[in-house]
């Protein structure tokens, strides 16, 4: 219904992993990395003197070391919705919101939903590299289904059904930030699976919306079994966007499990990252890749979260005179 079988296979068994999780998130919280690690080293080294910094980090010191964030569900008009309202689930560190505070959207995958990354423990995971790192941020994964079943692959649809790339990249943000809008620099876009793909697609059709990417298990070609892009595929392909204006800056993680061999409809998962960073690199565009053990679950990639946030937290915090 929402992908080739095999996938949808592949797929649904990550998901029975989220119970599984949590005793991978508190193996995490005992390796962690202490306050004033690389990350808070690499930000303060990033904070010349003088600098217009967007993010002053305080390792160990920040509300959230103290007090878990805050979950919400909110629910915004949206065609195509099952009762024409789109969620999203939001997490909020403690305190008052504001411009200078960044965003992390965060898309599930083809079989799964918001609910499936809020229940596998990324808000809490999160919580605990805002105080390692000293920086602290909302958490938002809005809800990329739509009530005929299709792979939408968080795009609009051709045949006009639904249009879940412009709720991502409006809606979502207006519902989210509200009258605090954030700077392109603060607003960064991750991904499991299909939303991996849709982390990397949508910033290269949106560069002046996000300034960072984090795809884990993502694919950087077209792969759309529902035909949701009729006869235009090639403009929401990854890897034939690169050449585009303004996409230059942006920064790229790829994550990829070393067992992750999760089918497509050509080919699988299984070396994207790698194809897909060395196009980024021919373009001298920013990239890191991680490879960590195991296949396509969230027990993969919930332990990569300190190093993905790191990467997230150089460029927050970065001179405010590189983006906009």
């Amino acid at each position: 219904m929402f992908t080739t079988l095999s996938r949808r296979t592949a797929v649904l068994v990550a998901s029975s992993l989220v119970v599984a999780t949590a005793g991978t998130l508190a193996a995490v919280r005992d390796e962690m990395p202490q306050p004033g690690g690389a990350a808070a080293q690499a930000a303060g080294a990033a904070m010349l003197p003088g600098a217009d910094s967007a993010v002053h980090p305080r390792p160990g010191e920040v509300a959230s070391c103290d007090k878990a964030g805050t979950n919400e569900i909110i629910k915004v008009p949206d065609k195509g919705a099952p009762d024409g309202k789109r969620p999203i689930w939001v997490r909020r560190p403690p305190g008052p919101d504001s411009d200078d505070l960044p965003v992390l959207y965060l898309l599930h995958g083809s079989t799964t939903t918001h609910l499936d990354v809020r229940d596998a423990g990324v808000g809490e995971a999160l919580d605990e590299q805002m105080c390692r790192t000293g920086v602290e941020f909302v958490v938002a994964a809005p809800f990329g289904q739509e009530v005929g079943g299709s792979d939408t692959e968080w795009g609009d649809a051709a045949d006009g059904d639904f249009a879940i790339e412009t709720f991502v990249t409006e809606k979502a943000i207006k519902a989210v930030e509200g009258e605090n809008t954030r700077p392109r620099r603060l607003r960064a876009l991750g991904g499991f699976s299909m939303g991996g793909y849709g982390a990397a697609a949508l910033p290269l059709r949106h560069p002046d919306t996000y300034a960072q990417a984090v795809s884990w298990a993502g694919y950087f070609k077209v792969d759309d079994p529902s035909d949701t892009f009729g006869d235009n595929p090639g403009a929401h392909a990854p890897d034939r966007l690169l050449d585009e204006p303004g996409v230059d800056d942006i920064r790229f993680m790829l994550v990829e499990g070393k067992d992750d061999h999760t089918p497509l409809q050509t080919g699988s998962i299984h070396g994207e990252a790698e194809r897909f960073a060395k196009l980024l690199r021919k373009n001298d565009m920013s990239v890191q890749t991680m490879h960590p053990e195991g296949g396509h679950s969230w027990e993969t990639w919930v332990p990569t979260f300190p190093r993905a946030v790191d990467f997230l937290v150089e460029g927050w915090t970065a001179s405010a005179a590189k983006g906009g």
